[in-house]
């Protein structure tokens, strides 16, 4: 497939004013609302186009497998920074842009938008818009390439994308504590002040698990200071990572709490899994966008059967008219999955 072919199928919905569904391999359909419209499938658009491990920065299509990408960065010695979920072998570039989510090391490393240096974009009149490029300081004025990330595929389609990348840790340790929710918070917290290679941490049913990543004797010696278990757990933080993980698969709405990491628990009934140092609370309870609100946070509803109230937390006016002027200037016709963000563009 070329870049052409995906300009004119988008020219075309336009011209009929057909909703398209922008999709890649599919992994990610559950997240934000119900997509819809005729599906315009990316996967044939695939592909590195530029890797230069001593630049840090990797190119490639929409379609490319984020697998493949991650094997190439791994022969490197490199990785994606931000660990993103997959969630399924499928799971294409594109996909992974659009979606915006990163993993369990996001509280150290940062999130996938700090890493896009570059897109291509295909907007609503089908036109190729390039914005930023394969370094650091590329961008004048306002920062496109990182807006797109996390869009869901509302604005264009994100037909190629230049991310950042770092050398995988020399070393990394896993440690294992019994802690309840409340002394878990205060630690990870405590420790968020110190000098302490921790990427990444998950509490769950009073068990707080603390991965640390850097070179050997800072590992060592943080793991001396902080105590606990040491354990090997890569397929501990791949399941928490894929929501492989047992807490995962209980029944019903599973929802996304973002919230200061400093802030007490909850106190929602029911399983709760903590990520992220405290900012990041998976519950299961139809109260959470409430109650996330109050603790001066938001929530999505993650997965569920049932989105009638909507997968991201309502905008106030003043947010929602900068959305529709958004929508109106990369999609004119509103072709371009829509309804998947806010049913309103």
């Amino acid at each position: 497939m070329s870049l052409e072919a995906l300009q004119d199928r988008i020219r075309d919905a336009a011209a009929r004013a057909i909703p398209l569904r922008l999709r890649g391999g599919g992994s990610k359909d559950f997240y934000g609302n119900a997509p819809r419209g005729e599906l315009l499938d990316t996967r044939g658009y695939a592909g590195i186009v530029a890797y230069e491990p001593t630049e840090l920065v990797v190119t490639a299509r929409c379609g490319t497998a984020l697998s493949e990408i991650e094997k190439t960065l791994e022969e490197s010695g490199q990785c994606l920074p931000f660990e993103p979920p997959h969630f399924g072998p499928q799971a294409t570039l594109g996909g992974c842009v659009a979606a915006g989510l990163s993993g369990p090391r996001r509280a150290a490393a940062g999130a996938l938008r700090d890493f896009v240096l570059g897109v291509k974009l295909v907007d609503g009149r089908g036109r190729e818009l390039t914005f930023g490029g394969q370094v650091m300081k590329n961008v004048a004025g306002y920062d496109v390439a990182r807006l797109v990330a996390g869009s869901l595929g509302t604005l264009g389609l994100i037909a190629e994308a230049s991310l950042k990348v770092l050398p995988l840790p020399a070393c990394e340790l896993t440690l294992q504590l019994e802690l309840s929710e409340a002394a878990a918070l205060e630690s990870v917290n405590r420790w968020a002040g110190q000098p302490l290679p921790i990427s990444a941490t998950a509490w769950h049913r009073q068990q707080l698990f603390v991965r640390l990543s850097g070179s050997e004797p800072a590992v060592r010696a943080a793991a001396q200071k902080i105590g606990g278990a040491r354990l090997e757990a890569r397929a501990l933080w791949r399941d928490v990572r894929e929501h492989a993980h047992a807490f995962f698969s209980a029944p019903g709405p599973l929802w996304r709490c973002a919230v200061p990491s400093a802030c007490a628990p909850l106190g929602l009934p029911g399983d709760t899994l903590i990520e992220w140092g405290g900012a990041l609370r998976w519950v299961r309870d139809d109260d959470a966008r409430e109650i996330a609100a109050r603790a001066g946070g938001h929530a999505s509803l993650f997965r569920s059967d049932d989105k009638r109230r909507g997968a991201f937390a309502p905008l106030d006016p003043v947010l929602m008219g900068l959305h529709r002027r958004l929508k109106a200037a990369f999609d004119p016709a509103g072709i371009l999955n829509p309804g998947r963000m806010y049913p309103e563009i």
